[in-house]
C-alpha cells in the first residue's frame, strides 16, 4: 500500500529523496537521448543541456547519500519512491514547444527551454518541501524538510543562473 510522504520517518524521507534525485537523473538522461536522436543542431543543444542536468542530479543524489550515511550509517531502509503517493520534483516535457523549436519564433534558445523544464521541477519541489516544513509538528521532520528546501533552493539558484545566461546569449525572454 502506498504511503503519503508526510507519513515517512526522517530516515525514510531522506532515503526517498535520494531515489528522487536518481530518478530525475535518469529522466534527464532519457530526454537527452531522445533529443540526440534528432541530430539537428537545436536538438543536440537540448540533449547537451539535459545531459548536464542528469549529471547535476547525480551530484545531488551523491550529496544526499553522504547525508544519509552521516546520519544513519549503513542502517537499511526499504522504502523507495514507488512506495509513496506523492509526485515530487518530476521534470515534464508537457509543453510541445520544445519539440517544434525549428518552427518557433519564441525568442528562447533550445538550451533555455530545456533549463526552464528543470527549473519548474525544482520550484515545485521547493513549494512541496516548504509546505511540509511549515506544517510538520515534529521538530525532526521540520529540520529534514527545511534541509530539503535549502538543497532544492541551491539547485534552483544554479538553474536560474543557467537560464539567465541562456537568455542573455540568445536574447530570449522569460517563460510566462
Amino acid at each position: 500500500m502506498k504511503r503519503d510522504f508526510t507519513a515517512l520517518t526522517a530516515q525514510e524521507a531522506l532515503h526517498v529523496a535520494i531515489f528522487i534525485e536518481e530518478r530525475n537523473a535518469e529522466i534527464y538522461h532519457q530526454f537527452a537521448e531522445m533529443f540526440a536522436e534528432f541530430r539537428d543542431p537545436e536538438s543536440l543543444e537540448i540533449a547537451s543541456t539535459f545531459w548536464d542536468m542528469a549529471n547535476e542530479e547525480r551530484k545531488h543524489g551523491t550529496s544526499l547519500q553522504k547525508r544519509y550515511f552521516d546520519r544513519y550509517g549503513t542502517r537499511p531502509c526499504a522504502v523507495t519512491e514507488e512506495d509513496i503517493r506523492d509526485f515530487i520534483e518530476v521534470p515534464r516535457l508537457e509543453n510541445g514547444e520544445i519539440f517544434t523549436i525549428g518552427r518557433l519564433k519564441v525568442g528562447r534558445s533550445p538550451r533555455q527551454m530545456a533549463l526552464e523544464i528543470a527549473l519548474a521541477a525544482e520550484q515545485n519541489a521547493i513549494r512541496y518541501y516548504t509546505r511540509l516544513s511549515e506544517t510538520a509538528e515534529d521538530p525532526e521532520f521540520r529540520e529534514v524538510y527545511r534541509e530539503f528546501v535549502d538543497f532544492e533552493l541551491e539547485h534552483s539558484g544554479w538553474l536560474e543562473k543557467k537560464v539567465a545566461e541562456a537568455r542573455r546569449t540568445s536574447g530570449g525572454t522569460k517563460l510566462a
